[in-house]
Protein backbone atom coordinates (compact mmCIF):
# COMPACT_ATOMS: atom_id res chain seq x y z
CA UNK A 1 0.00 0.00 0.00
CA UNK A 2 1.23 3.15 -0.90
CA UNK A 3 2.19 5.79 1.78
CA UNK A 4 -0.20 8.88 2.11
CA UNK A 5 1.49 12.42 0.49
CA UNK A 6 3.48 13.84 3.01
CA UNK A 7 1.41 17.22 4.00
CA UNK A 8 2.65 20.69 2.93
CA UNK A 9 4.36 23.11 5.58
CA UNK A 10 1.52 25.80 5.04
CA UNK A 11 -1.10 23.69 6.54
CA UNK A 12 -1.21 25.38 10.09
CA UNK A 13 -3.58 24.07 13.08
CA UNK A 14 -6.36 27.03 12.42
CA UNK A 15 -9.74 26.30 12.67
CA UNK A 16 -10.12 27.57 8.86
CA UNK A 17 -7.74 24.86 7.77
CA UNK A 18 -8.32 21.45 6.65
CA UNK A 19 -7.83 18.59 8.70
CA UNK A 20 -4.39 16.66 7.99
CA UNK A 21 -5.90 13.17 9.24
CA UNK A 22 -9.27 13.46 7.54
CA UNK A 23 -7.12 14.57 4.55
CA UNK A 24 -4.81 11.65 4.80
CA UNK A 25 -8.08 9.47 5.74
CA UNK A 26 -9.98 10.64 2.41
CA UNK A 27 -6.42 9.78 0.24
CA UNK A 28 -6.67 6.41 1.87
CA UNK A 29 -10.01 5.40 0.97
CA UNK A 30 -9.51 6.88 -2.46
CA UNK A 31 -6.19 4.48 -2.39
CA UNK A 32 -8.82 1.45 -1.79
CA UNK A 33 -7.71 0.36 1.96
CA UNK A 34 -9.76 -1.11 4.15
CA UNK A 35 -8.33 -1.46 7.63
CA UNK A 36 -6.25 0.44 9.83
CA UNK A 37 -2.48 0.02 10.09
CA UNK A 38 0.27 1.02 13.10
CA UNK A 39 -2.81 0.66 15.43
CA UNK A 40 -1.24 1.27 18.73
CA UNK A 41 -2.82 0.61 22.38
CA UNK A 42 -6.35 2.43 22.39
CA UNK A 43 -7.25 2.14 19.04
CA UNK A 44 -5.18 4.90 17.89
CA UNK A 45 -3.10 5.17 14.51
CA UNK A 46 -0.85 7.60 13.19
CA UNK A 47 -3.50 9.20 11.67
CA UNK A 48 -5.89 9.47 14.23
CA UNK A 49 -8.73 7.47 16.34
CA UNK A 50 -8.97 4.24 14.19
CA UNK A 51 -12.72 4.12 12.42
CA UNK A 52 -14.12 2.47 9.79
CA UNK A 53 -14.04 3.65 6.36
CA UNK A 54 -17.66 2.89 5.48
CA UNK A 55 -19.23 6.26 6.50
CA UNK A 56 -22.41 5.81 8.45
CA UNK A 57 -25.29 7.24 8.35
CA UNK A 58 -27.09 9.07 11.49
CA UNK A 59 -30.94 8.55 11.35
CA UNK A 60 -32.64 11.99 10.99
CA UNK A 61 -35.05 12.61 13.71
CA UNK A 62 -37.70 13.84 11.20
CA UNK A 63 -37.91 10.48 9.51
CA UNK A 64 -40.60 7.54 11.20
CA UNK A 65 -38.72 3.97 11.87
CA UNK A 66 -37.76 1.42 9.05
CA UNK A 67 -40.80 -0.78 10.46
CA UNK A 68 -43.34 1.98 10.30
CA UNK A 69 -45.15 2.53 7.12
CA UNK A 70 -44.60 5.22 4.80
CA UNK A 71 -47.03 8.39 5.36
CA UNK A 72 -47.80 6.86 8.73
CA UNK A 73 -49.70 10.24 9.76
CA UNK A 74 -53.37 10.23 9.17
CA UNK A 75 -54.17 12.07 5.90
CA UNK A 76 -55.55 15.94 6.71
CA UNK A 77 -58.08 17.67 4.13
CA UNK A 78 -57.57 20.64 3.19
CA UNK A 79 -60.11 23.68 4.66
CA UNK A 80 -62.85 23.67 2.17
CA UNK A 81 -63.03 27.86 0.81
CA UNK A 82 -65.79 29.51 -0.21
CA UNK A 83 -66.18 29.42 -4.01
CA UNK A 84 -64.61 33.36 -5.17
CA UNK A 85 -68.25 35.40 -7.14
CA UNK A 86 -66.79 35.30 -10.37
CA UNK A 87 -67.04 39.13 -11.75
CA UNK A 88 -69.47 39.48 -15.04
CA UNK A 89 -67.93 39.76 -17.84
CA UNK A 90 -68.20 42.15 -20.31
CA UNK A 91 -70.75 41.81 -23.34
CA UNK A 92 -68.87 40.39 -26.53
CA UNK A 93 -67.93 42.80 -29.58
CA UNK A 94 -70.79 43.34 -31.69
CA UNK A 95 -73.20 42.64 -28.78
CA UNK A 96 -76.13 45.13 -28.17
CA UNK A 97 -74.95 47.61 -25.38
CA UNK A 98 -77.79 47.95 -22.61
CA UNK A 99 -79.88 51.05 -22.42
CA UNK A 100 -80.93 52.51 -19.63
CA UNK A 101 -84.18 53.97 -19.14
CA UNK A 102 -84.16 55.70 -16.61
CA UNK A 103 -86.43 59.51 -16.73
CA UNK A 104 -84.57 60.89 -13.75
CA UNK A 105 -81.07 61.48 -12.81
CA UNK A 106 -81.93 60.07 -9.26
CA UNK A 107 -83.07 56.96 -10.90
CA UNK A 108 -80.21 56.42 -13.42
CA UNK A 109 -77.68 56.34 -10.11
CA UNK A 110 -79.61 53.72 -8.85
CA UNK A 111 -79.93 51.75 -12.17
CA UNK A 112 -76.47 52.43 -12.76
CA UNK A 113 -75.77 51.12 -9.56
CA UNK A 114 -77.54 47.50 -10.27
CA UNK A 115 -75.95 47.37 -13.54
CA UNK A 116 -73.41 44.12 -13.53
CA UNK A 117 -72.14 44.76 -16.74
CA UNK A 118 -68.99 46.16 -15.87
CA UNK A 119 -66.19 44.51 -14.27
CA UNK A 120 -64.53 47.78 -12.65
CA UNK A 121 -67.80 47.41 -10.36
CA UNK A 122 -66.02 44.44 -8.51
CA UNK A 123 -62.94 46.15 -7.94
CA UNK A 124 -63.61 49.40 -7.22
CA UNK A 125 -64.41 50.77 -3.44
CA UNK A 126 -67.79 53.05 -4.78
CA UNK A 127 -69.59 54.46 -7.41
CA UNK A 128 -68.83 57.25 -8.53
CA UNK A 129 -71.64 58.95 -10.05
CA UNK A 130 -71.91 62.56 -9.95
CA UNK A 131 -71.14 66.24 -8.09
CA UNK A 132 -72.84 69.63 -7.62
CA UNK A 133 -76.19 71.33 -9.17
CA UNK A 134 -78.14 68.72 -12.04
CA UNK A 135 -80.04 71.89 -13.05
CA UNK A 136 -76.66 73.77 -13.84
CA UNK A 137 -75.70 75.37 -17.16
CA UNK A 138 -72.74 73.94 -17.31
CA UNK A 139 -71.94 69.90 -17.30
CA UNK A 140 -68.38 68.86 -17.23
CA UNK A 141 -67.03 65.18 -18.18
CA UNK A 142 -63.75 63.59 -17.26
CA UNK A 143 -62.72 60.28 -17.52
CA UNK A 144 -62.82 58.15 -14.52
CA UNK A 145 -62.35 58.48 -10.57
CA UNK A 146 -58.96 58.06 -9.15
CA UNK A 147 -58.30 56.79 -5.43
CA UNK A 148 -59.60 59.54 -3.56
CA UNK A 149 -62.68 59.72 -5.59
CA UNK A 150 -63.02 56.37 -5.41
CA UNK A 151 -62.78 56.52 -1.55
CA UNK A 152 -65.36 59.68 -1.19
CA UNK A 153 -68.15 58.55 -3.66
CA UNK A 154 -67.56 61.95 -5.82
CA UNK A 155 -65.67 62.67 -8.85
CA UNK A 156 -62.93 65.58 -9.00
CA UNK A 157 -61.66 65.53 -4.84
CA UNK A 158 -58.45 64.94 -4.92
CA UNK A 159 -55.41 67.11 -6.30
CA UNK A 160 -57.17 67.51 -9.73
CA UNK A 161 -60.25 68.51 -8.27
CA UNK A 162 -58.80 71.28 -6.22
CA UNK A 163 -57.18 72.68 -9.60
CA UNK A 164 -60.82 72.31 -11.13
CA UNK A 165 -62.07 74.29 -8.45
CA UNK A 166 -59.72 77.43 -9.06
CA UNK A 167 -60.06 76.73 -12.65
CA UNK A 168 -64.10 77.26 -12.26
CA UNK A 169 -63.42 80.17 -9.66
CA UNK A 170 -61.50 82.06 -12.06
CA UNK A 171 -64.26 82.80 -14.30
CA UNK A 172 -66.87 82.47 -11.73
CA UNK A 173 -68.25 79.41 -11.39
CA UNK A 174 -68.27 76.91 -8.41
CA UNK A 175 -69.89 73.32 -7.54
CA UNK A 176 -73.21 74.79 -6.78
CA UNK A 177 -73.00 76.72 -10.38
CA UNK A 178 -71.75 73.25 -12.33
CA UNK A 179 -72.56 69.94 -12.70
CA UNK A 180 -69.88 67.01 -12.71
CA UNK A 181 -69.11 63.49 -14.06
CA UNK A 182 -67.45 61.13 -15.62
CA UNK A 183 -67.48 58.30 -18.74
CA UNK A 184 -66.73 55.49 -16.72
CA UNK A 185 -67.72 55.58 -13.09
CA UNK A 186 -65.85 53.47 -10.88
CA UNK A 187 -62.30 53.73 -10.60
CA UNK A 188 -60.26 51.30 -12.97
CA UNK A 189 -57.16 49.55 -11.00
CA UNK A 190 -54.02 51.19 -10.15
CA UNK A 191 -55.83 54.29 -11.67
CA UNK A 192 -55.16 53.11 -15.18
CA UNK A 193 -56.87 54.80 -18.10
CA UNK A 194 -60.20 52.49 -18.97
CA UNK A 195 -59.91 49.98 -21.62
CA UNK A 196 -62.27 50.55 -24.98
CA UNK A 197 -64.63 47.73 -23.21
CA UNK A 198 -65.49 49.43 -19.97
CA UNK A 199 -65.70 52.56 -21.56
CA UNK A 200 -68.39 50.97 -24.18
CA UNK A 201 -70.44 49.64 -21.07
CA UNK A 202 -70.44 53.02 -19.16
CA UNK A 203 -70.69 55.12 -22.18
CA UNK A 204 -75.07 54.33 -22.66
CA UNK A 205 -75.39 55.91 -18.76
CA UNK A 206 -73.30 58.64 -19.84
CA UNK A 207 -75.09 59.84 -22.63
CA UNK A 208 -78.45 59.21 -21.04
CA UNK A 209 -76.97 61.22 -17.98
CA UNK A 210 -76.04 64.30 -20.25
CA UNK A 211 -79.41 63.35 -22.19
CA UNK A 212 -81.55 63.94 -18.60
CA UNK A 213 -78.78 67.00 -17.33
CA UNK A 214 -79.66 68.52 -20.76
CA UNK A 215 -77.21 71.47 -19.74
CA UNK A 216 -76.64 74.39 -21.83
CA UNK A 217 -72.69 73.74 -22.39
CA UNK A 218 -70.78 70.49 -21.83
CA UNK A 219 -67.26 70.64 -21.37
CA UNK A 220 -65.28 68.09 -21.70
CA UNK A 221 -62.10 67.07 -19.93
CA UNK A 222 -59.43 65.23 -21.06
CA UNK A 223 -58.78 63.22 -24.27
CA UNK A 224 -60.88 59.69 -23.07
CA UNK A 225 -64.01 62.40 -22.56
CA UNK A 226 -63.36 64.27 -25.85
CA UNK A 227 -62.96 61.54 -28.19
CA UNK A 228 -65.36 58.68 -26.56
CA UNK A 229 -68.13 61.24 -26.57
CA UNK A 230 -67.18 62.87 -29.50
CA UNK A 231 -66.42 59.80 -31.66
CA UNK A 232 -62.94 61.58 -32.81
CA UNK A 233 -59.25 59.95 -33.11
CA UNK A 234 -57.69 63.00 -32.79
CA UNK A 235 -56.03 63.84 -29.83
CA UNK A 236 -56.83 66.60 -27.35
CA UNK A 237 -54.12 68.96 -28.23
CA UNK A 238 -55.79 69.26 -31.25
CA UNK A 239 -59.55 69.22 -30.16
CA UNK A 240 -59.29 71.75 -27.23
CA UNK A 241 -60.38 75.23 -27.62
CA UNK A 242 -62.48 74.41 -30.48
CA UNK A 243 -66.10 74.42 -29.96
CA UNK A 244 -68.05 71.01 -31.47
CA UNK A 245 -71.70 70.11 -31.58
CA UNK A 246 -72.34 66.76 -29.45
CA UNK A 247 -75.63 64.79 -29.56
CA UNK A 248 -75.99 61.50 -27.41
CA UNK A 249 -76.32 58.92 -29.92
CA UNK A 250 -77.55 55.63 -28.00
CA UNK A 251 -81.62 55.86 -27.88
CA UNK A 252 -81.32 60.02 -28.10
CA UNK A 253 -81.04 60.79 -31.42
CA UNK A 254 -83.93 63.30 -31.34
CA UNK A 255 -82.31 65.10 -28.84
CA UNK A 256 -80.95 68.39 -29.74
CA UNK A 257 -77.14 68.90 -30.12
CA UNK A 258 -75.13 70.71 -27.53
CA UNK A 259 -72.56 73.35 -27.38
CA UNK A 260 -69.47 71.14 -26.69
CA UNK A 261 -66.02 72.46 -25.76
CA UNK A 262 -62.99 70.33 -24.66
CA UNK A 263 -59.84 71.30 -22.35
CA UNK A 264 -57.28 69.60 -20.82
CA UNK A 265 -57.94 67.70 -17.85
CA UNK A 266 -56.73 69.37 -14.55
CA UNK A 267 -54.28 66.23 -14.44
CA UNK A 268 -52.60 66.81 -17.34
CA UNK A 269 -52.06 70.17 -16.37
CA UNK A 270 -50.70 69.43 -12.91
CA UNK A 271 -47.87 67.59 -15.55
CA UNK A 272 -47.92 70.30 -17.82
CA UNK A 273 -47.64 73.45 -16.24
CA UNK A 274 -47.03 75.71 -19.44
CA UNK A 275 -50.30 74.12 -20.72
CA UNK A 276 -51.94 76.37 -18.24
CA UNK A 277 -51.80 79.17 -20.78
CA UNK A 278 -54.08 77.50 -23.06
CA UNK A 279 -56.51 76.24 -20.63
CA UNK A 280 -57.25 80.01 -19.81
CA UNK A 281 -57.56 81.02 -23.18
CA UNK A 282 -60.40 77.95 -22.68
CA UNK A 283 -62.06 78.91 -20.03
CA UNK A 284 -62.47 82.65 -21.34
CA UNK A 285 -64.12 81.12 -23.95
CA UNK A 286 -66.33 79.42 -21.84
CA UNK A 287 -67.09 82.54 -19.98
CA UNK A 288 -67.74 84.12 -22.77
CA UNK A 289 -70.60 81.83 -23.94
CA UNK A 290 -72.21 81.92 -21.27
CA UNK A 291 -71.80 85.79 -20.56
CA UNK A 292 -70.37 85.98 -16.92
CA UNK A 293 -68.47 88.09 -16.13
CA UNK A 294 -64.95 88.15 -14.10
CA UNK A 295 -65.57 89.48 -10.70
Amino acid sequence: MLPPPPLPPSVSASPCAPNPALTALAWLAEAGADEGIDTEPGGLTRWGPAASLTPTRTPSPFLAPSDAPAFAHPAVSAPRLAPHPTPPTLPPPGAAPYLPTATSVEALREELAAFEGCPLKHTAMNLVFADGNPSARVMLVGEAPGEDEDRLGRPFVGVSGQLLDRMLAAIGLDRSKVYISNVVFWRPPGNRAPSDAELAACLPFAERHIALVNPAVLVLLGGVATKTLLRRREGITRLRGTWASYTPRLGHEDQPALRCLPIYHPAYLLRQPAAKRQAWADLLALQQELGILTP
